[in-house]
């Protein structure tokens, strides 16, 4: 007779104490809690780099951003300072403090396989993909694919037109540029440093960027207020 066992749940990865600093690769994935009152900064270190990012409680990921709350909140499609990440319980999650922007996209949504090849041809099919990256990362947390949903992408450009049609087109960003947001509870943050190479959201050529978590009451550089 044959018997199976459960397989436990992974580990969930340590909280990093503050401040924390990290790089995350071109191409590369990245996750952290955000505890609440803290602040997470995003910076583009090379400009025109689309950044993919999903939030979720931490104490009940079932709990998660969720793009028309936030959109139909704000009556507005694109974020900026002020804009409040609200979750399918029409609760905060994450207020946007700081913008160097001044305009991050909500529809656009995570390139995959599948869309890569619809709209670029089947000779990309091989190429890595923002959902990759969060299907790889969420498995850290013990998320898998049902728990993706409409994502942000920070510093990427997706104008929409009077009629309707949008498109992804060069980013606002430069090098340098932060955006900054406030944990309004305990939050597990995803992200996809977006390795898109078939339109122009990274240049066409990915690059590094930055997440830096300050403590609550910190400054960005991580003082004391």
């Amino acid at each position: 007779m044959t018997t199976s066992t459960a397989s436990a749940p992974p580990a969930a990865p340590a909280v990093p104490a503050t401040p924390a600093t990290f790089t995350v690769a071109a191409r590369a994935a990245w996750s952290s809690v955000v505890r609440a009152g803290e602040t997470l900064t995003l910076t583009d270190l090379h400009g025109n780099q689309a950044v993919d990012f999903l939030v979720y409680d931490a104490a009940d990921t079932t709990v998660r951003y969720s793009a028309p709350d936030t959109i139909h909140a704000q009556g507005g499609i694109f974020l900026t300072t002020g804009s409040v990440l609200l979750s399918n319980e029409h609760t905060p999650l994450m207020t946007v403090v700081a913008d160097d922007v001044g305009r991050h996209d909500t529809v656009g949504g995570a390139c995959s396989k599948e869309s890569n090849t619809l709209r670029y041809g089947h000779h990309t099919w091989s190429q890595h993909a923002c959902v990759d990256n969060f299907l790889a990362e969420g498995a850290r947390w013990g998320l898998d694919k049902r728990d993706l949903v409409s994502n942000i992408n920070w510093y990427m450009n997706v104008p929409v037109e009077e009629d309707g049609t949008l498109g992804i087109v060069d980013g606002l960003s430069a090098p340098g540029l932060k955006v900054t947001l406030r944990a309004e509870r305990d939050v597990l943050v995803l992200v996809s440093n977006c390795p898109q190479i078939n339109n122009p959201c990274n240049g066409f050529e990915p690059t590094p960027v930055e997440m830096t978590i300050t403590a609550a009451h910190a400054t960005h550089e991580g003082r004391a207020a």
